[in-house]
Parts: C-alpha cells; structure tokens; sequence
C-alpha cells in the first residue's frame, strides 16, 4: 500500500515542532562541516543540497515519520536561512535528489558525529545524576522495525515469531543511558539476528572509570563483567537468582563476599575467581513483584555502599525504558516503521533519530538546571511544545545564539 503523503500545517517550519536552533545549538555547523571534510564527503560544488544540510535533514527527517520527505525539506530549508544566502528563493528538490544527497553522505559521517558529541551531559548540579560521586549509567537493548525491502531483509532479518513470519524486518541496538538525563549514548546497532549480548561489548568498552553501570541479569557474564569492569567502571547487576555464589564472608547488612569463575573448571577448583559482593533482597506489599532479587556489584565496602541504599539504585535501571519509549513512540511515532528503503539509509536513519533525542533531552537538562528540578520532573512532551512556541525567535537566529526558554 502506497504511502500517503501528510503535509505540515500552512507555513509551518520545523522550527514549530523542535526548533533548528535546538538541533543546531547541539550540532554545531563547524563540526559537521569538518566531519565532512575528513571523510571526504564535503560538497565540491553547492548543491541545492550540501552535505551539511543534509545531516541536518537526516536529524530532522527522524523526527517526523508520517511527513513526507519533500514536506520535511521544505520546512527545513526555510528554518536554515542562516546557512544559505538569505536572498536565495528556497528550492525544494524532488524526491530522487533527496535520496542521491542522502546516499552520497552515506552513514558513516553519522555515526562520527554521534560518536563524537552524544555523551553524558550531566554537571555536579544535576539531580538524580549521581550515586555518592558515580554517574549512574543503565545498559539494555531494543529494536526498531524497518521498511520491508529485499535489500533490508538481507542485511537485517525478520524477527522470530511464534506464528508465521514478521511482517517487518528488525534492527537491534544497544544502548547506554545517562540516568540523571535520560540521555542515550554509547549506541550499537546490527540486524535482530545479533544478540544484545554481542552489541554490548562494544557498548561496555564506552564505560568511564567515574560511572557506575546497572544492568539486567540477561547481560551477565563473566566475559561481560570483565570487560566492564576493565573500563575502571563499577558495576550493579541482577543475576539469576539461582546462580552459584558461594559466599566467602557474611557482612553486617545482609550482603555476602563472593566469587564468579569464567568457566566450570575454575568454579570447581576455586581459582581465577573475582571477587563480587552479592545483595539478595525481595519486594514486600508489590504485586508481580519476583520472590527473590539477587545482585552482584563490585562495590564491595558495605560502609561505603549499605545493601539497602544499592537495592533501592538498581530500580533506577528502567529509566532507559522510558528513553526507548520517548524515542519509539514520542519521536518515531507508535507503529511507524523506519522508512529508509537500502541498509545504509536505515543505518543513517538511525543515528538521525538518536542524536534528535539527544537534542531534545539536551535541552530539557538546561530547563532543569536552570529550575534546579530533576530532569526527570520535566516532560518530554511539554519540551517539545515549549519549542514551538518559540519558532518566531529560533526560526531567524544562527544557533550560537539561544533565547531562553520559559
């Protein structure tokens, strides 16, 4: 079924959903355009669309699913007056030059420029940011439907069903979050055929030796630990609660020295064991709540760190639940499915939505700061609605000016 084309409100710009300026603020122009020219890709001649207009357009293409791609350039091309010449008519190009200025920027210059700037945003004045001087960080995985094109399926898969066949095939990716923030970084992606298991390691390498990561018992491993913990990290697991843990020590608060072995071998013969302390705790007055949670962290000062204080911590775990709701529903839209018709475009696809999230909760951690309010009191929503309301100021402005927000 063909796709029907939506069109955005009489003069609208893409400034009056999430301003450019916000967009812009976050990726500035000058970086992008030396991303470009180091990977070979800056525009020799001016094109109706440049190189650097196009990243832009990629991020902003993310953001609305049910416009049409020539809808979405248009409002872009007259919010990004302050990149072109002023006195230049706005010249909104066809559909096939939009895909062959997309396929000539390709994805990797993406992925460079999420690479280089998506980070942790959180300052010592950030609430919920912090556990006794750690960046609290969550790690978990998630999937994205993608256009059903033969060319999709082959690089990417159709997912497991238990009747018949997907009707879309998937990608998956990884992620960490930023818990104080919201803030996704860090972020892999592959076909579904590829375990979140297999993306994490990647993820892990991206650990600082000031965080502290929290993760669900499906990632635990020993290989998995290692390579966290190697990156100077401490970490907060759940693990099965059935796991063998023989304790080596009972402490005053309930927790419990103990060991995890890479192999069978070692556990049997107790050596090149590494030391964990283990939290047993259950959920009292919860319904559906499991009888017993076990976790495993490398905070082993029960002084430093109390029992309760780190069973409490781990629940902090879903806040990446809700960056994936923002960035599956709330940007994407609900049963939207990518529309990039070859891998490379879904890939660049990709990153175009992650880094218009980031963005978003870029600003939100400004208005918290400022309010000094948790960023988790602000609703996404109502940022992007606050936004709109400032298209007058943020549509006519080069990004190194901001207005404040209200």
């Amino acid at each position: 079924m063909a796709r029907t084309v939506a069109i955005l409100p009489e003069g609208s710009r893409v400034s009056d959903y999430i301003s450019l300026g916000v967009i812009a603020k976050t990726f500035p122009v000058a970086r992008i355009r030396a991303i470009l020219t180091a990977a070979g890709k800056g525009s020799i001649r001016e094109r109706d669309l440049p190189a650097h207009v196009v990243v832009y357009y990629v991020i902003a293409l993310a953001l609305y699913m049910t416009s049409s791609y020539r809808e979405v350039l248009r409002c872009l091309l007259e919010g990004l007056q302050w990149l072109r010449d002023p006195s230049v008519a706005v010249k909104v190009a066809g559909k096939s030059a939009i895909s062959q200025a997309r396929a000539r920027l390709g994805f990797e210059v993406m992925r460079q420029l999420h690479d280089e700037i998506v980070a942790p945003i959180a300052t010592a004045a950030t609430r919920g940011a912090w556990y006794k001087g750690r960046r609290l960080v969550s790690l978990d995985g998630s999937t994205l439907d993608v256009a059903d094109e033969a060319a999709n399926v082959a690089a990417f898969g159709y997912p497991g069903a238990s009747r018949g066949a997907s009707a879309y095939p998937q990608i998956r990716f990884v992620s960490l979050v930023e818990n104080g923030t919201q803030v996704l970084f860090a972020n892999q992606m592959a076909g579904c055929a590829t375990s979140e298991v297999t993306l994490a390691k990647a993820v892990l390498a991206c650990l600082e030796p000031d965080m502290l990561c929290l993760a669900d018992r499906s990632f635990f491993g020993f290989e998995l630990w290692s390579l966290a913990r190697d990156s100077g990290a401490n970490l907060l697991w759940r693990v099965r609660k059935n796991m063998r843990l023989s304790p080596d020590k009972r402490l005053p608060d309930g927790s419990c020295l103990s060991r995890i072995y890479r192999c069978e071998r070692d556990w049997r013969h107790k050596t090149n064991g590494v030391q964990v302390r283990v939290i047993d705790y259950r959920l009292d007055g919860v319904t559906g709540a499991e009888p017993i949670y076990r976790l495993v962290t490398s905070l082993l000062d029960h002084e430093e760190a109390p029992a309760k204080e780190l069973a409490a911590l781990y629940h902090e775990r879903w806040a990446i639940e809700t960056s994936f709701d923002e960035l599956k529903t709330h940007l994407r839209g609900a049963r939207i499915v990518l529309r990039s018709r070859t891998p490379d475009l879904v890939r660049q696809e990709f990153y175009g939505l992650i880094m218009a999230h980031f963005a978003i909760r870029g600003l939100m951690h400004e208005a918290a700061l400022s309010a000094d309010e948790d960023p988790d009191r602000l609703s996404f929503i109502h940022t992007v609605r606050v936004i709109r309301r400032k298209l007058t100021v943020f549509a006519a402005i080069p990004p190194s000016t901001t207005p404040r927000l209200s």
